[in-house]
């Protein structure tokens, strides 16, 4: 698996006609609050068979009162009276216009010709009480408690009295007793899904399980309400139950009064809940409709990325992906593609392309370690070790607190940096081996008494080799490699380490037999055969020695 961060669609291939597409969906969702969702239903579906274009006139311009765009409002409300005179809650707008000027009286008058339209509407009553209490709850006190109270005498029970309660108290922030009144609202309107959802808004986070018993209630009585659908799906999500959210969003974005931002958080819980071949289907059937969509193209390639069927259509679409974000400033990346796309210039033996990626990304994300760590290898894979011990001093910086292993990791780029660098730069090669010096010190004084091991020191002497003259090359490394055998025969699987001991056991086997010591020097060789022991060649030749 490629899967490295984390931070996350099935879509069937018809449209579910059962859902309707008019004025209903927006207004569901201006009623639970949802302002700017409202709006965007309203507006999508206002030139619907079946919309009320008095009603949707009538939402939109309480929409747009709350943007504090008078002018706006008041053209909606203009509309909505011409495309219903009887339609009274359009006369209600317009007197909150006049009361936000101070014309209390004109507004009265507009509330009294609304009231004509709609008599024995509770309904009515509380919609004026709320143009009063929107304009200022004090000052206008007592008419917003005639009125409902107005409406109590027409039906006690209508659900619209406790909603209007419920908010009034939720301002106030008595979060209890507002959601006593919305249960209520939504006992006396079981299909009534903004009483579920304000109940459940008020719980979602504190007792995420509540709000999903009143979703799921909701969707009972309502199932095909994209409403109660998505907010099912975010109460799931919120509770960090990530497969079940992405059940629901399944069913929600199924719904044609779904958000294009929603099929977004779908594909991400496919990715997350490592449903990658749904992810990849869904995220390529977005693309299908539309080829702009970047996130479409971002979910396609990450899912993938995980199926190891696609290992060889990758590379195309890292090479997409990564135009389309460089097209346009717009198209950010997650840490997780500047990954991924690297990875696949590196397989594909482009190893300046993933450099360009990974230094973009150590950009976009300074902080992040990681990238630095991916940037170092990739510079490995260009034999480029200066550079590589450069990066990688970048990530051993980040992390703060650098482990045994990325201490080693730093001294073997520095050592090998300084190889690299011996006949052409002897400043920097020297400066690489004192770097390579002092991490393996680090390295090895880290680690407690008795659990020593042999690496770090192994390392200093093969510093020792290349900073020695010419003629001390084959005994420099004597004491460091002498210590580094002790610790590595001392370890519980020597075996382990077979290069490294072959290479430090030849070593001074062949030390041992320049200076004429040849009994030590066999005991050396035959460790190494210990280690290569159907290397017949050798056999022979610690054999023949006198």
């Amino acid at each position: 698996m490629k899967f490295k961060a984390l931070f996350s669609f099935c879509l069937a291939a018809g449209a579910f006609t059962a859902f309707a597409q008019t004025h209903v969906e927006g207004v569901e969702y201006f009623k639970a609050d949802q302002f700017d969702n409202a709006r965007e239903l309203l507006e999508r579906n206002m030139n619907k068979t079946g919309t009320d274009k008095a009603v949707t006139n009538f939402y939109l311009g309480q929409i747009a009162l709350m943007d504090g765009d008078i002018s706006k409002a008041s053209k909606y409300f203009e509309d909505g009276v011409s495309a219903n005179p009887d339609y009274g809650f359009n006369y209600v707008g317009q007197g909150q216009i006049l009361l936000k000027n101070g014309q209390t009286k004109e507004a009265e008058k507009l509330f009294k010709l609304a009231e004509s339209k709609s008599k024995k509407d509770p309904s009515m009553q509380i919609q004026i009480a709320r143009a009063y209490y929107d304009s200022d709850p004090v000052a206008y006190a007592k008419e917003i408690d005639k009125r409902v109270e107005k409406a109590r005498r027409i039906n006690i029970s209508a659900p619209e009295i406790f909603i209007f309660e419920g908010d009034m108290l939720a301002d106030k922030k008595d979060w209890g007793s507002a959601g006593s009144k919305y249960e209520m609202a939504a006992s006396y309107n079981p299909q009534g899904s903004d009483a579920y959802v304000k109940y459940a808004n008020l719980f979602t986070q504190v007792n995420p399980q509540y709000a999903i018993k009143m979703l799921k209630d909701l969707l009972s009585q309502n199932p095909s309400s994209a409403l109660g659908q998505r907010e099912l799906a975010n109460a799931y999500y919120n509770n960090k139950d990530y497969a079940n959210a992405a059940l629901e969003y399944g069913k929600y974005v199924k719904n044609p009064n779904h958000f294009k931002q929603d099929e977004d958080r779908y594909a991400f819980l496919l990715f997350y809940g490592q449903n990658y071949k749904d992810g990849y289907d869904y995220a390529s059937q977005l693309l299908a409709a539309n080829p702009e969509n970047f996130t479409a193209r971002r979910y396609q390639f990450m899912n993938a990325a995980q199926i190891p069927e696609m290992k060889e259509q990758m590379l195309p679409m890292a090479e997409a992906l990564y135009a389309a974000h460089k097209k346009n400033p717009a198209n950010k990346f997650a840490p997780i593609d500047f990954t991924l796309i690297a990875e696949e210039f590196l397989i594909a033996k482009r190893p300046q392309e993933a450099v360009t990626v990974l230094e973009e990304a150590m950009k976009e994300n300074p902080d992040n370690s990681a990238f630095n760590k991916q940037l170092a290898m990739t510079y490995v894979d260009e034999n480029n070790f200066v550079k590589a011990a450069e990066a990688y001093k970048g990530y051993l910086a980040k992390v703060g607190e650098p482990g045994y292993n990325d201490l080693v990791q730093q001294a073997l780029f520095s050592y090998f940096a300084g190889v690299s660098s011996k006949e052409n730069d002897q400043a920097l090669a020297q400066s690489s081996f004192a770097d390579a010096e002092k991490y393996a010190d680090q390295a090895f004084n880290m680690l407690a008494e008795g659990n020593k091991i042999y690496k770090p020191i192994k390392i200093k002497g093969d510093v020792a080799k290349q900073r020695a003259q010419e003629s001390e090359v084959e005994s420099a490394a004597v004491p460091f490699y002498t210590q580094a055998i002790e610790l590595l025969e001392a370890s519980a699987d020597p075996k382990k380490y077979t290069s490294d001991a072959k290479e430090m056991y030849n070593y001074m086997g062949n030390y041992y037999l320049e200076k004429k010591d040849v009994a030590t020097a066999k005991k050396y060789f035959n460790k190494y055969l210990e280690f290569d022991p159907n290397n017949e060649a050798y056999r022979k030749f610690v054999e023949g020695l006198k």
